[in-house]
């Protein structure tokens, strides 16, 4: 892979010196669109990624999540649409999904408190539950969440369901499965994701 392409690789991150063969495709991939597609370019040129993996979303499907550095996040939202669109083409078997790279932080131990208390408190940004809000937000962008409800199944276990934006319905209701698959294998969460019933949801 060029130099030019693996500058795509954030410069701090793991993958830059030992990158994967799927992430040398992606670097190569976002080098070429910055560089044949005029309108794109500008936009693409600041913009680096920090990992990425493929997932199987069962059906004998794959997705492709491309984890980019959290400053860096707003710069894919403005081009992310179409960018989403020109990687599928790329990788045509595959849907891709674009997530901020975030890292929990664990509560401090009772025997760390005082000299933690003293020191910068723990952001609620890396809160485990701050984290997956936040994955679940990246994870269906930039499709609107309406509404969100716990239920309980008979046996106890829970599933999160996640109600999305009426008028996105037709560009993504077949991404619903990829979405419930790659936020349970990042966050072992199970959920469901759908749209309003006809006459209104109770959420």
């Amino acid at each position: 892979m060029s130099q030019p392409a693996l500058n795509k690789i954030a410069a701090n991150s793991p993958s830059r010196a030992h990158p994967s063969e799927l992430e040398q495709n992606i670097a190569g991939a976002l080098y070429e669109l910055e560089q044949n597609i005029p309108d794109l370019k500008s936009a693409l040129r600041p913009l680096q990624f920090a990992s990425a993996r493929e997932l199987e979303v069962g059906h004998n499907k794959r997705a492709i999540v491309i984890f980019v550095p959290v400053p860096l996040l707003p710069g894919f939202h403005k081009v992310q649409q179409r960018l989403t669109r020109e990687l599928e083409k790329k990788f045509s078997d595959r849907h891709v999904l674009i997530l901020a790279s975030r890292r929990i932080l664990p509560r401090p131990k009772r025997s760390n408190r005082s000299r933690t208390s003293q020191k910068q408190k723990r952001p609620r940004s890396r809160t485990l539950t701050a984290v997956h809000d936040a994955i679940l937000a990246d994870v269906v962008y930039p499709v609107e969440i309406v509404g969100k409800r716990t239920r309980t199944k008979e046996d106890g276990s829970k599933v999160l369901k996640v109600v999305l934006d009426e008028k996105e319905r037709g560009g993504v209701d077949y991404r619903l499965d990829t979405y419930a698959e790659v936020y349970r294998k990042l966050t072992g969460r199970v959920t469901g994701f759908e749209f309003p019933v006809s006459g209104g949801a109770d959420y």
